[in-house]
Order: structure tokens, then sequence, then C-alpha cells
């Protein structure tokens, strides 16, 4: 009787412990599918959203710096010399939004047309402050809307004929790359980087992972980025201008845990993503 009992014993905890198994493997296989879908999604948006100016200024197999836009507006009115009114943003006016709140690292892009040609060029500055109106006019000069929104500051003055209705955009430098935690697991990290000069960027954060460690074997590797012209030819090296679309590739790993087997998860990715201003 005891014999017979110690043995359905070992059958139930036997049966707990592989539900226990999978259901773990299961989460993980979620959490994996999860985090490679998260961050294919924001190296789409930043990618697709990179701006014409100097877009990319590091193309690595592991890693991609670039500017993406994090904002975009119209000038309503000049305030001084390096001062401009812009729409604000609200529920009901798309002319202003902002995925990330700017600020005195970022840059500012003001477009600049011909003539009456809408054949232009985008201008650069550096923003020194974007501080909210408190009294808010009407934007345009007909007295449609949307009121202004914000006082934009720039810290050099722009060359005249900023105009109402003038597209401005607010551009942010960040990187993104494959990395070793302290944990020894590999992630897709992200660092925001000074807007220009040489490029010194800030400590890396976690974006998504684990991913498989970084090998120069393509086929292996946890993170993969691809460069191609406008015609598909892959580009390893020369002008980061002439980079029409970037494949992405996205290996997971397995969170290994006490006594969890160390094979990689069947989870993985690839995008082709093209860069909307090439």
């Amino acid at each position: 009787m005891i014999s017979l009992l110690g043995m359905i014993g070992a059958t139930i905890g036997s049966a707990i412990i592989g539900q226990q198994r999978f259901h773990r493997d299961a989460s993980e296989l979620i959490d994996a599918r999860q985090g490679v879908r998260d961050a294919m999604e924001v190296l789409s948006g930043d990618i697709r959203g990179s701006t014409p100016a100097d877009t990319i200024r590091l193309m690595a197999d592991s890693a991609l710096e670039l500017f993406t836009t994090i904002g975009t507006s119209v000038a309503c009115r000049t305030a001084s010399g390096t001062a401009i009114y812009i729409a604000a943003e609200s529920s009901g006016n798309t002319l202003t939004s902002f995925l990330l709140a700017p600020d005195t690292g970022d840059l500012v892009l003001i477009f600049r047309t011909t003539g009456d040609s809408m054949v232009g060029t985008w201008e650069r500055h550096r923003l020194a402050a974007l501080t909210p109106r408190s009294s808010r006019p009407g934007c345009f000069s007909d007295g449609t809307s949307p009121p202004e929104g914000f006082l934009l500051t720039l810290r050099d003055i722009p060359d005249p004929g900023v105009r109402e209705g003038t597209p401005i955009r607010f551009i942010r430098r960040g990187r993104y790359s494959l990395y070793r935690a302290s944990d020894g697991f590999w992630y897709l990290g992200y660092r925001r980087c000074n807007a220009l000069g040489p490029s010194v960027c800030t400590g890396i954060q976690p974006l998504s992972g684990p991913y498989k460690r970084y090998s120069a074997d393509e086929t292996q590797t946890g993170f993969l980025f691809e460069y191609f012209d406008a015609v598909g030819v892959r580009i390893d090296s020369g002008d980061p201008t002439s980079v029409a679309r970037i494949d992405v590739t996205a290996r997971a790993e397995r969170n290994r845990r006490a006594g969890a087997a160390t094979e990689p998860l069947p989870e993985s990715a690839t995008a082709s993503i093209a860069l909307r201003n090439r």
C-alpha cells in the first residue's frame, strides 16, 4: 500500500513538474516574441522617420546611429531674431505632434523654399528652449485654428523668411546596438548621443532581449543590421547617404533560469525598412 501511494505521488509530482516546465517555457516564448516585436516596431518607426540631414552617423552590423524625428510643427510667426511661435499641440490639431519632449540636446530643422517653389532644403539649428504659451492667440493671420502653443527659441538666428505655415521638425541623435549586460545576456540597447560633432553618447539603456550573443557569422548573431542602396545592392562601407533600406534581423535567446534548458528559443524576425527620405 505504501509502495502504491509512493508511485502515485511520484507520478503526480512528475506531472506537476512537467506542467510547470511547460508554462515556464510558454511564458518565455511569449516574452521573447513580444520583445522581438517591440524592437522591430521601434526600429521601423525611427528608421522610416529618419531625417534628411545627416541621417546615418554609424552603420555597423550590430549598431546603428542616426537622427530621427521626435516632433513636427509649423511656424505661426517670428517673435525676435532667434524666437518663433509655433502651433499648439492638441487632440484636434495635427499640425504639432511630439513623440518625445524636445530639449536643449536636440536639433530643429526649418524648411526653406526657393521663391514660390515647393522645392527647398532643411535649415538646421540648435534648440535653446521650448516654452509653453499661456496666452494663445490664433496661429494664422486669417484667424483659423490652431492657437499658438509654444515659443521656440534657437541658439542662432535663422535665415530671414520664416513665414506662418513653415514646416518645422525636431530631431534627436541616438544609437541602437547589441550589447552584453552585467547579467551575461545580450540585449538591444539605446544611447542618446550629442546632436553635433563627434559621437558622444550617454549610458546604454536596455530596450528588449535577451538575444543570442554577437557573432561575426551573420546567420548566428543576435541582432543584425544590413544596409542597401536604392537598387538593392548591399552596402558594407562607404557613404551613408546612399543607404535607402535597412534590413534588421533579431534572434531571441532563452532567459536561462536554474534547471532550464539552454537551447535558443525558436523565435526570430527580419524586417526590411525603407528610409522615407530616400
